[in-house]
């Protein structure tokens, strides 16, 4: 059943969210103390393409918390923003609520993706 989720998913939503984390990524990586958080970038990304199936954990400590706090300055907002009104639209059908769900999923995760973790279930 995920994969079906995850194909409908890809199709309505996760092609643009996986999108807009892989371009964060790569910004970040352009210099060489972004590296650690364009990986990040990437890893979230491959959650954004698929995210049936897995969930996220949430933790971390002090450097997770400034590193979160210079994220949501910089791309997080914007990103976290896109995959709520995302959400929004998906939960205007009725249909659209499991994805929806999934959209809201992903915009806590880009309000504080440091010291998160992927888990499959």
């Amino acid at each position: 059943m995920s994969c079906l989720g995850n194909l409908i998913w890809f199709i309505c939503a996760g092609l643009w969210q996986g999108l807009s984390w892989t371009i964060a990524g790569f910004l970040w990586s352009i210099t060489i103390i972004g590296i650690p958080i364009g990986q990040q970038c990437f890893k979230f990304a491959a959650l954004s393409f698929c995210p049936f199936g897995r969930d996220v954990i949430y933790g971390g400590g002090a450097v997770s918390f400034v590193l979160n706090l210079i994220w949501l300055v910089v791309s997080g907002l914007p990103i976290a923003i896109a995959a709520a009104v995302n959400g929004v639209l998906l939960y205007c059908t009725l249909v659209g609520i499991p994805w929806g769900m999934q959209c809201f999923k992903l915009a806590k995760l880009a309000l504080m993706p440091f010291g998160a973790e992927i888990i499959h279930i």
